[in-house]
């Protein structure tokens, strides 16, 4: 899911995401990635079903029965945040006849349980339905049952409603069912071996509108009630059906005869047009790079309250996050362009083809994120593509994890949603396209694409298609690079022999070789320029731990690039003489290169290395490279990399001018202060006023309290230079905020969002901990009141925050909730940490006090006994 991550049902668990960073300093894990940002309520939840049975690996189902249809008829109840439903799963058994059909189906109230086949019993045990037919049902024949049921799901399916805290008038709720989740409000068939047509009817009051999968067959009212009823009539999995119902305002347009719309609740309509820009552009190159038109009958995309990720690719209809939307006044330092192609990216891979297991992730998410990258290369530029390459080839190659991407040795599903999936996978696919060339990458992805259409597939499905096409073996590459760990960690260098004229690299792999991480096996190209501008492209076939290659030039070289065009996956060390980095960083051609020389630059701190970077900074004609220069200034922590930073604040490009900002906000010293509070003051850009404010927190409080304190009350779009200043205020460390912040967040809830709300309730306690007794009761008390918001998701912060507080009278606040559920139920464990800091941290204080008491008893009696030796008295 999606461009990569995160929401998180909790607050206070991080997700940079719904941050003060935009999408664009965000990489792939925010923009996409569901498993860091899901709830830990689901995750602790799917942990239940333990370890799997036999050799501890994962496959999927056997598929007893054909899934022919899903149908679900339901009234959701906002009120209680419930719901009442009739699900109707129709079927045909595969290979021999059927006496028994289990159903997927957690933590339901089961009120009925129907067949178009006779029925001799039935059973549930909270996990599954279990349906035994008088009968056997022979193989083929088609049959249905249906139930009818009851539920108060905690997962699969989510209510925002006023109650709950969030706007007035935005009342709704949205389902997501990846990975296994929708057996939390449907019975079903609930793994994604299984493709069917699906059916949805939705009861709701008139006012709202109900939003699913494929055609729109009937909207109707009567007597208040909206019935509303959407036909998937093209088979996809069950995690892909989606339900979205509620107050919504949208945004209409059509890509070819497809209809396109954006929906967002009320309250964020007003900025809903910066994030429905390039939905229509996305659809049509990708219709063209995958060359399969768009398969579905419509594409929406659908704004959510505090969802659980970036988005998700439920089919024709995506949810999106309401994290993606943002207002004209941060300029580009947003956008939603990625995460709106990562979705429809998935209308392919993942909706159409659908991977077989939890394994093979990496045909989704891989994709994903792969095709996102190329539309950044249509819609800006290579070096753009080239770009998020880059960033994401370090997110992989710095990591230690040893795991395969295809690996079957998971508990939970949620486990394979990491960097494995999306930019691994991607780089993959990016290595296969860099080996065959665009059009016959194209051509093996068009392939495999009409090849598996409506089908689930594996990793050989694909490997197999780039083999038959190109005539190649691919066992070694996916060997290595899908069924096997790590990436190689390359060490070259480089020498110019005058007397030959030979360039000679040794090129050295240092990864540790085990059975999880191979001996790569790969081509690695270098290129070589001379002062004339002439290029020597070659390539090097790396096999071994260490090899030497020369190459004869009849010149020597004024650059010396390896992998210039970014082809391999690798972490590669290359340290060339200074002389070949200037003229490297000259070459207008090669951004990656302009980069790599920026960043050599930051272990050399004189007058020669600061005009470089200066520039760069100003003059570069790619935004990634004056960033790298921006921030290795700052690594160089000298007075006059302060004074070219500040020269070089008048950025027009904005992304430049924040990191500018962030680079100033590393040091420390009056002259980086005043400058920092001038931005804060005259900034017209309040993400940029927010990472100015954020950078203070170290400087002393009287220098910085009253602008932190004027900060809270600035209007900023998700209220973000507000939740800057709390971030600095946590940073002093002092009660001088407390009674402020404490003011602030009495009479300002609702300009939160559930986790910058968390945050500060954190950050008031934590100020609160060496405050006067009365300071610390009145936020005691007030977060004891928060215990009792209508939102049950919000529970866990506060008492985190308490924890924070570390007040030993809020034990017996905290005691109750700690016993309230299961071990893994997070307000259980919320209680549990907090009683344990706050139990820790008494312990201690109860130390300090009877040291005190022992340093004030000593010195009295030094007291005493100097007025006696006053008085002439001898101690006894």
């Amino acid at each position: 899911m999606k461009f990569k991550l995160f929401l998180i049902l909790l607050i206070g668990i991080p997700a940079l995401l719904f941050s003060g960073n935009s999408f664009e300093d965000c990489g792939w894990e925010n923009c996409a990635c569901k498993k860091n940002l899901y709830s830990l309520r689901a995750r602790l939840q799917a942990a239940k079903v333990g370890k799997p049975p036999g050799n501890g690996r994962q496959y999927a189902r056997d598929r007893i029965v054909d899934v022919l249809h899903q149908k679900i008829d339901f009234t959701p109840h906002f009120e209680n945040r419930s719901l009442r439903g009739t699900a109707t799963t129709s079927f045909a058994p595969i290979a021999k006849p059927l006496e028994k059909l289990d159903l997927d189906a957690f933590d339901l109230t089961i009120e009925s349980v129907e067949s178009t086949h006779k029925i001799e019993s039935w059973d549930y045990d909270d996990k599954r339905i279990s349906i035994l037919f008088e009968k056997a049902i022979p193989a083929g024949e088609q049959a249905s049952v249906t139930v009818q049921y009851s539920a108060e799901p905690e997962d699969g399916l989510f209510f925002r409603t006023e109650a709950m805290g969030y706007p007035a008038g935005d009342d709704h709720l949205w389902t997501q069912g990846e990975p296994e989740k929708h057996r939390h409000w449907f019975p079903g068939y609930d793994f994604p071996n299984e493709r069917f047509t699906s059916e949805v009817i939705c009861h709701v009051p008139e006012s709202m509108i109900v939003l699913s999968n494929g055609t729109l067959i009937s909207d109707e009212v009567t007597d208040g009630i909206r019935t509303t009823h959407w036909h998937q009539k093209k088979p996809h999995v069950n995690y892909l059906i989606s339900v979205i119902a509620g107050h919504f305002q949208k945004l209409e347009a059509t890509h070819g005869e497809v209809p396109l719309a954006f929906y967002t609740t009320p309250s964020e309509f007003a900025v809903a047009e910066n994030s429905f820009r390039d939905t229509a552009k996305i659809l049509t190159f990708l219709g063209k790079e995958i060359g399969v038109p768009y398969p579905w009958a419509k594409y929406y995309n659908v704004c959510v309250a505090d969802f659980i990720a970036g988005g998700m690719e439920n089919t024709s209809i995506s949810t999106l996050t309401n994290g993606t939307l943002f207002s004209d006044t941060s300029e580009n330092l947003r956008t939603t362009h990625r995460l709106d192609a990562h979705e429809a990216t998935h209308q392919w891979f993942g909706d159409l083809l659908t991977c077989k297991d939890w394994s093979n992730l990496w045909l989704n998410e891989g994709f994903a994120t792969y095709y996102t990258h190329l539309y950044d290369g249509h819609k800006t530029g290579r070096d753009e593509m080239l770009y998020g390459l880059f960033k994401d080839g370090e997110s992989v190659t710095r990591r230690k994890d040893d795991k395969p991407i295809v690996w079957r040795g998971f508990t939970d599903p949620w486990e394979q949603f990491d960097f494995r999936a999306y930019p691994k996978g991607s780089w993959v696919l990016h290595m296969l396209r860099s080996q065959l060339g665009a059009d016959l990458y194209r051509e093996c992805v068009k392939t495999y694409v009409e090849r598996h259409r409506f089908s689930n597939v594996e990793t050989d499905d694909l490997k197999d298609v780039f083999e038959e096409l190109s005539g190649r073996s691919f066992d070694e590459f996916f060997d290595q690079w899908v069924f096997h760990g790590g990436t190689p960690q390359l060490d070259v260098k480089y020498d110019w022999d005058a007397k030959t004229k030979k360039a000679k690299l040794t090129v050295k792999q240092t990864q540790k070789v085990t059975e999880k991480v191979l001996l790569f096996d790969f081509p690695l190209p270098v290129r070589f320029i001379d002062a004339k501008g002439k290029v020597y492209d070659r390539v090097l076939s790396i096999q071994r731990q260490t090899e030497d290659f020369s190459f004869a030039l009849p010149a020597k070289p004024a650059i010396v690039r390896i992998d210039p065009e970014l082809t391999v996956l690798a972490a590669t060390k290359f340290d060339p003489p200074s002389e070949l980095l200037f003229n490297q960083l000259e070459n207008e051609q090669d951004m990656i290169g302009r980069l790599l020389g920026v960043r050599s630059l930051r272990k050399q701190k004189n007058k020669k290395s600061g005009d470089l970077l200066k520039k760069h900074l100003n003059n570069d004609p790619f935004h990634g490279v004056r960033i790298e220069a921006a921030r290795t200034l700052a690594e160089h922590r000298t007075s006059g990399a302060l004074v070219i930073l500040k020269s070089s604040l008048n950025q027009k490009d904005a992304r430049v001018r924040i990191e500018v900002v962030r680079a100033i906000g590393k040091f420390y010293s009056p002259e980086s202060l005043e400058i920092l509070q001038g931005i804060s003051a005259n900034e017209k850009n309040p993400e940029i006023v927010a990472a100015a404010l954020g950078a203070i927190g170290k400087y002393p409080t009287g220098e910085v309290k009253d602008m932190l304190i004027a900060a809270l009350e600035r209007d900023s779009y998700r209220h973000r230079i507000a939740n800057s200043a709390i971030t600095a205020m946590r940073d002093q460390g002092d009660p001088v905020y407390v009674a402020p912040l404490r003011k602030h967040l009495a009479e300002n809830q609702s300009r939160f969002s559930r986790r910058s709300l968390g945050s500060a309730f954190e950050t008031l306690a934590y100020l609160s901990r060496d405050a006067d007794d009365p300071v610390r009761d009145d936020v005691r008390e007030y977060l004891a009141s928060q215990l009792n918001h209508p939102n049950p998701e919000f529970r866990p912060a506060v008492i985190r925050a308490m924890g924070s507080l570390e007040d030993r009278r809020a034990l017996p606040i905290l005691q109750p909730y700690s016993t309230a559920g299961d071990a893994d139920d997070p307000v259980v464990k919320a209680a549990g940490d907090a009683i344990k800091k706050i139990s820790a941290t008494g312990k201690q204080a109860d130390e300090v006090r009877d040291l005190r008491e022992l340093v004030t008893r000593l010195q009295r009696e030094v007291e005493q006994l100097s007025a006696k030796q006053k008085n002439g008295s001898k101690p006894k």
